[in-house]
């Protein structure tokens, strides 16, 4: 790492590198061309930051582009880049859909930068205007790479690489292996090393997930606002519809909830206020959907709310991805009916993730046995006192049969999990003897 770089790690709290950041490092720094594949949350955009800057030449025209699949997202990376660029005297300048065009390119003839982060069709629109020239770019980096190379968004990708020069160095960084990855030495014409450190990463911290019973969009909303009561709840509460977030906003709203929605037609500084309030934790729930909250980086927040439930194993990892990050507790609640969490433990069933009923008793997110034994001692104490001393021994035998049941299915949770763990640790054993 850079000697400038080094100190501002540690003044900056840094304690150590994670997996990607190590193993990226040195073919990034070479010239080479990668793929990087980690979790969320393991500092994917410090990983090409640090090796890719000290490249860079000053006042010799863009040398690295870097391509997100949102604004909010390029907004952070620019944020972050150019906290480290400012070391080197180097210039960062993002370049969005939804800010002024004209500006832009008014900014962009004026500032001279070597960096430019942005999005793609923004980034094409001004190559086509010959506004924004690559023939000096060294690096293209495409980051979010599985949300980008897909459909149109690919071919416009594409289209971007065809302008830069072609001994320049692609880099491609996801939390998720895309069946494009297969591809992308023919796609882009040159050898791509594979990088993936999913099974070695350990920047995860400990994170929980709930099945939380509420059939209808009612039912959900009602649920929203019953966690917002809970002691330091702040959530992403995730969309598929359009239409359903806004009628959710609708009744948040109405009932006096804290919380604000992140969508694709908000202006940009729009969508700022929204992620600062969001931040500062002036806003309870941030109700958004999977292309608008892509790649965000939220540190601390406690929880992730599954409102319309994820249709791929891959994005529920990014969803979850937003909580447990840099070794926080975490937690992601999935709304729905037994229905949907039949399906969803189905969607799940090659992953390590543990889905476990829970439920709210006493303003407190809890397992569902512990739930109802709370609310039956709590039924139990408010009730009025028994008239006589058989009635008083019901009502205590009462709590006391689903205080035992209780105890008994999470003995075989236990037992469950014990049986899973080794049956695991024996098909990874045939699988290294074969």
């Amino acid at each position: 790492m850079e000697e400038k770089f080094t100190q501002h790690f540690q003044e900056t709290g840094f304690k150590k590198l994670t997996a990607i950041q190590t193993e990226v490092a040195e073919p990034l720094a070479a010239g080479k061309s990668v793929l990087g594949i980690a979790p969320t949350g393991s500092g994917k955009t410090l990983a090409f930051t640090w090796p890719l800057l000290p490249r860079i030449e000053k006042d010799a025209g863009i040398q690295l582009l870097v391509l997100e699949p949102s604004q909010e997202l390029a907004m952070q990376t620019t944020r972050v880049m150019r906290d480290w660029a400012r070391l080197l005297d180097l210039h960062v300048q993002s370049l969005t859909g939804g800010a002024n065009l004209r500006r832009q390119s008014e900014r962009l003839k004026k500032t001279k930068p070597e960096i430019i982060v942005g999005t793609p069709g923004r980034i094409l629109h001004l190559i086509d205007e010959r506004d924004l020239n690559l023939k000096k770019l060294k690096t293209l980096v495409i980051d979010e790479a599985d949300d980008l190379l897909v459909d149109d968004t690919q071919a416009v990708v594409e289209d971007i690489e065809r302008t830069t020069p072609i001994d320049s160095q692609l880099a491609f960084f996801s939390a998720t292996y895309g069946k494009v990855f297969d591809q992308l030495n023919d796609l882009f014409g040159r050898h791509i090393e594979k990088i993936d450190v999913r099974q070695s990463d350990d920047s995860q911290g400990p994170v929980k997930h709930a099945l939380v019973k509420a059939r209808t969009m009612s039912q959900k909303a009602a649920m929203l606002e019953r966690l917002s009561k809970t002691k330091n709840f702040r959530a992403l509460v995730f969309f598929s519809s359009i239409k359903t977030l806004h009628y959710t906003a609708s009744r948040l709203k109405h009932a006096g909830v804290s919380s604000a929605t992140l969508g694709g037609k908000q202006r940009q500084t729009e969508r700022a206020a929204v992620m600062r309030g969001f931040r500062k934790h002036q806003i309870k729930l941030l109700l958004t959907t999977d292309v608008a909250a892509r790649g965000l980086d939220l540190p601390k927040l406690p929880a992730v709310v599954n409102f319309e439930l994820p249709t791929s194993s891959n994005l529920y990892i990014h969803r979850s991805g937003r909580t447990g990050r840099q070794g926080e507790p975490g937690l992601v609640i999935n709304l729905g009916d037994d229905h949907d969490f039949r399906d969803l433990r189905r969607l799940l069933a090659k992953t390590d993730y543990q889905l476990v009923p829970m439920a709210i008793a006493e303003r407190e997110l809890l397992a569902e046995d512990e739930a109802k034994v709370r609310l039956a001692k709590e039924k139990f104490q408010k009730s009025k006192k028994p008239s006589t001393t058989k009635d008083q021994n019901e009502a205590h035998s009462a709590a006391q049969r689903i205080f035992a049941k209780a105890k008994v299915r999470k003995k075989n949770r236990k037992n469950k999990g014990i049986r899973l763990k080794h049956r695991r640790k024996a098909e990874a054993a045939v699988k290294k003897q074969k």
